[in-house]
């Protein structure tokens, strides 16, 4: 079945449909990941996104029920250069296309994806809109010209659990599977924020020796210093962290009170709570190749990254310094206050997918909490 792709300045790409038919609508970027599709489509915040993949062939290794990274998908559409319905892996249960129909994500093949690529790295990423129904070029263009802009959308709320729960899973072992740990076990309270947050991070946070429960994004400081913590972390998520103002508040309540450790999204709301601003980046940073420099060491780190928002770190004044620096556009990575056991990281240190070279940092917020206990 024919398929288009069509971006809000007008240019065009035909393809064929895989996964759902229909149309689809979101902020078109790109992902240099050389694996784990699987990963990507499960991540919260590809919410209001449609993800283009960099790497050619896409769903040689299929399905299976153990590495999704959330309770569902949640980005708009799937754009791969070819897709492989054929696929082998001892894991797999199922195909990609069959999964995508599953749920209703729409996604197009066999479009030239670095032509694309080049074109959203060099005007940027922009709205857009895959269709299996309208070809008519003015009329896909108009459609993807009203899609509202990605900056200034709360989309958080509408990918974070509804209630607070408990979280026992640690890492995946190739003979066992993932582990159950007992909480009897662990050292460290942990109060989680979900604003979209990936299974791997909790189950990272687990393996470090965290008993952590999962709470909304709106839920209340009061609350969650009743529960007496030895730490609080902040979830990654989707969309502009501007909007969530009240999120916001509520995470200047905390400042102080306990050591935070929080990622991308998370990491954007602790520089807003710091009295920092955040800006929209012009394609943004999504892949597992990235290099960061971890600046109390000067190693050099590969990571995976996800976000098309950064903090502005002049806005931060005395308050936080730079603690990790993107070494290819020299955004900020990762911010540490000055006085208080708070920091934070723009990349994914639980890389899934993706390499573990910043692992470490769960053990850092570990020894922290250890610190100020």
């Amino acid at each position: 079945m024919k398929a288009v792709l069509a971006l809000a300045d007008g240019r065009i790409f035909e393809g064929k449909s895989f996964g759902a038919g229909g149309e689809a609508t979101g902020e078109v970027v790109f992902n240099t990941s050389m694996c784990g599709y699987q990963e990507v489509l499960t991540d919260p915040s590809y919410k209001g996104q449609m993800v283009t993949m960099t790497y050619p062939q896409i769903g040689n290794t299929g399905i299976n029920p153990e590495d999704i990274e959330s309770r569902g998908l949640f980005l708009s559409g799937f754009i791969v250069k070819e897709y492989m319905d054929c696929y082998s892996n001892w894991r797999a249960t199922m195909s990609l296309d069959a999964y995508l129909k599953e749920n209703s994500v729409v996604g197009i093949q066999g479009l030239d994806t670095r032509a694309l690529t080049r074109h959203l790295r060099d005007k940027g990423a922009q709205n857009g809109i895959i269709s299996t129904v309208d070809f008519d070029r003015e009329s896909l263009v108009k459609k993807a010209r009203a899609i509202p802009s990605m900056a200034g959308l709360d989309l958080a709320s509408g990918v974070s659990c509804d209630k607070p729960y408990h979280w026992t899973e640690g890492l995946w072992n190739l003979e066992t599977g993932y582990a159950t740990v007992d909480p009897a076990t662990l050292n460290y309270k942990v109060v989680a924020f979900d604003f979209g947050i990936k299974y791997n991070i909790l189950r990272c946070l687990v393996d470090a020796g965290c008993d952590v429960t999962v709470v909304p994004a709106a839920f209340p400081a009061e609350e969650v210093l009743a529960m007496n913590p030895d730490g609080i972390f902040l979830s990654n998520g989707p969309g502009d962290p501007e909007p969530l103002t009240g999120v916001i508040g509520n995470l200047r309540k905390l400042i102080g009170k306990k050591p935070i450790f929080g990622i991308c999204l998370g990491h954007q709301l602790l520089g807003l709570a710091l009295g920092g601003k955040t800006m929209k980046l012009p394609f943004g940073n999504h892949g597992s190749n990235l290099p960061v420099m971890d600046m109390a060491t000067r190693k050099v780190e590969i990571t995976a990254q996800n976000h098309g928002f950064a903090v502005d770190l002049d806005s931060l004044g005395t308050v936080a310094c730079l603690g990790h620096e993107n070494l290819n556009d020299q955004t900020v990575e990762g911010i540490r206050h000055c006085d208080l056991p708070i920091f934070s990281v723009q990349h994914h240190p639980e890389a899934s997918p993706g390499p573990h070279d910043s692992q470490y940092l769960f053990g850092r917020f570990v020894e922290m909490m250890e610190k100020y206990r």
